[in-house]
């Protein structure tokens, strides 16, 4: 028998993707054993949905943020919006993000520029919250690395970045989180083999990197804790207790 305690630690039940099927979306993800599930803002609209979906479904839990692919199209207005949504709702949250660095998608100096400087504000505006923050680095992982180096708890959330960078995190006493990318992606695969099980934990998000051909959905958290079993000759079981 599965163990019931699967989190799924990163998706977006929030996002309009959902809008027809939200409820049976996260019924399915009860069926399937998932108990806790994350659902992370990427800016004030997304913020304010992932808070109303954890007063309406108990196994719904938020983090706010500002996705550094939002910052290209929003003004200081959302931006100080964002921050203020954070500072009212420290008692509701479970991290802060996702926020962080993405150069995969923008190659404007200028623009990279303004995500590490808003980046940065978010960190330096939010520190009466104690929890973790939920990083975004994509392309810029020991960049971004530098900047959170004295931050108590993070999550380098759908972590795509080298071995040796992830090895960096590790030693930060930092966390891996490894998406359903890992089912199909042999780099992610290389990546579940190495990090260590203290450290790892695993997510969706959803609606993106489905493992199927459809959707994805934070039910489908068991086929990537299943590949992660398989890559590291252990069971089921052993990897969602270690990951929850």
């Amino acid at each position: 028998m599965r163990n019931p305690l699967i989190i799924d630690s990163h998706c977006h039940i929030n996002f309009p993707q959902f809008n027809s099927d939200r409820g049976d979306a996260l019924s399915r993800a009860g069926r399937s054993g998932v108990s806790e599930i994350i659902t992370s803002g990427i800016d004030p609209a997304t913020n304010t949905t992932a808070l109303k979906l954890s007063k309406d479904y108990s196994p719904v839990h938020p983090t706010l943020g500002l996705s550094p692919n939002r910052v290209e199209r929003l003004n200081r207005e959302g931006i100080t919006e964002t921050i203020r949504q954070i500072n009212d709702h420290t008692e509701s949250i479970v991290g802060i993000g996702e926020i962080g660095l993405d150069y995969h998608h923008c190659k404007d100096p200028n623009l990279r520029e303004k995500q590490e400087r808003i980046f940065k504000e978010i960190l330096g505006t939010t520190t009466t919250f104690e929890g973790p923050v939920i990083l975004h680095a994509r392309d810029a992982e020991e960049k971004a690395l530098k900047i959170v180096e004295n931050c108590d708890s993070v999550v380098f959330h759908c972590y795509g970045g080298s071995i040796e960078t992830m090895n960096e995190i590790l030693d930060h006493g930092f966390y891996i989180s490894l998406a359903t990318l890992v089912c199909f992606s042999q780099h992610h695969r290389d990546l579940a083999r190495e990090v260590p099980l203290d450290r790892l934990l695993v997510e969706t998000d959803s609606p993106y990197l489905s493992p199927r051909r459809r959707r994805n959905e934070p039910a489908f958290i068991v086929d990537a804790i299943t590949t992660i079993a398989n890559i590291k000759e252990t069971n089921f079981e052993k990897i969602a207790q270690k990951t929850t």
